[in-house]
């Protein structure tokens, strides 16, 4: 037996989206985002418009940083408390929808903490507060998810917390947020979304429901992602934004695989960007996954879906078209660091979602992929 769950129950798509806040009747309201971008393009203030206007009072916690971690995690609880919030939403990418996910689970339920959120039963709902996320890149597709990934900053690891209380109420996708986004972050976000199509659908765990919407996502991405990046186009911008979404209901229900497992283990350790750390690794990942029978067909059916030949040399061939770095050392790690690093990096890149990667890998096999993926070796 299965049971699949599939968040999302209210999209709010298209532009002009954010109009849909009228209609949330909160009447205190915490706004969760990250730095200045979102200040900068003015979506917090056509936000803090549509809430005034609807005599919301507000509290807005910022700067959240892109590998959110358990001490601005904490901050955001105690602002939480004093304001005492009936809605949050979480503005901006997957860091600030992360972060305010466990800041509201922490808020609703005092009995949890970081000491003991891995280890206890955590509840399926939310009793106090509704949750409304609008995403600001194209990637992590968190606004529908039932996952957080939060760094634990005394071990310096990033680890993936789940829960049905964690998918928001309502998701809003509107294009015009996007349009600002720079170049890199195009990229990255988008090569986030791309690997947790794929690695949905090479999984074990993939069933009819999730391999439709993953092969849909892988599809759309492929085609519309380079026009994204180029072009910059709204039309191309808001598919992307669709299709990220679309992947993450996929994934949400089947897990992921190695290349997050690695890519978590990076950004706890060297705050890596988690887009741009899955963009290296996938094709590494999915070179040594190819090894074995079921993933390699899996791997022709989706080369087929894009019209590609080889589809880890597409996977190669969009990087190089979004300018993603080849290598762990071509993005700036230096290789002291990386080899002080290197036996916490083997361990923790064992953890996390490389326990339902499809192909087993052992101690030796990751040194041996880890320094393939730092020095851009082709995988033996």
């Amino acid at each position: 037996m299965k049971k699949l769950t599939f968040g999302g129950k209210n999209i709010i798509t298209g532009e002009g989206a954010l109009e849909y806040l009228n209609n949330i009747n909160g009447e205190k309201v915490v706004i969760v985002t990250g730095g200045k971008s979102m200040f900068k393009n003015g979506t917090i203030e056509g936000i803090d418009k549509v809430l005034k206007k609807n005599n919301c009072e507000l509290c807005i916690i910022s700067g959240i940083r892109k590998n959110p971690d358990t001490e601005e995690v904490i901050l955001g609880v105690e602002k939480m408390k004093e304001f005492n919030p009936d809605t949050v939403i979480a503005v901006g990418g997957g860091s600030s929808m992360d972060a305010a996910k466990v800041m509201t689970l922490l808020y609703e339920n005092e009995h949890i903490s970081f000491d003991n959120i891995l280890s206890i039963e955590l509840p399926e709902k939310r009793n106090k507060v509704k949750l409304i996320a609008i995403p600001s890149t194209s990637g992590t597709g968190s606004e529908v998810t039932k996952a957080a990934v939060i760094t634990f900053k005394k071990d310096k690891i990033k680890i993936g917390i789940k829960t049905d209380a964690f998918i928001p109420d309502i998701a809003i996708l509107d294009p015009n947020i996007t349009v600002t986004m720079p170049d890199n972050i195009v990229a990255e976000t988008g090569m986030d979304a791309i690997t947790h199509a794929v690695e949905c659908y090479i999984n074990h765990n993939l069933d009819d429901f999730t391999e439709c919407i993953a092969k849909g996502a892988v599809e759309g991405l492929f085609k519309y992602l380079p026009l994204s990046y180029k072009d910059k186009t709204l039309e191309a911008r808001e598919k992307v934004h669709h299709y990220q979404c679309i992947a993450g209901l996929a994934f949400d229900n089947v897990g992921l695989g190695m290349a997050h497992g690695i890519s978590h283990a990076l950004g706890g350790k060297f705050d890596l960007g988690h887009g741009i750390a899955n963009a290296i690794v996938l094709p590494y990942v999915l070179k040594y996954n190819s090894r074995n029978e079921t993933v390699a067909k899996k791997l022709k059916i989706l080369a087929k879906v894009i019209n590609s030949l080889d589809f880890i040399e597409s996977v190669k061939s969009i990087n190089n078209t979004l300018n993603i770095p080849k290598s762990l050392k071509d993005v700036g790690i230096s290789e002291e660091d990386f080899k002080n690093s290197f036996e916490i990096l083997v361990e923790n890149s064992l953890k996390g979602s490389t326990r339902v990667n499809p192909v087993k890998i052992s101690e030796e096999q990751m040194k041996e992929l880890l320094n393939c993926i730092y020095y851009g070796y082709t995988i033996k």
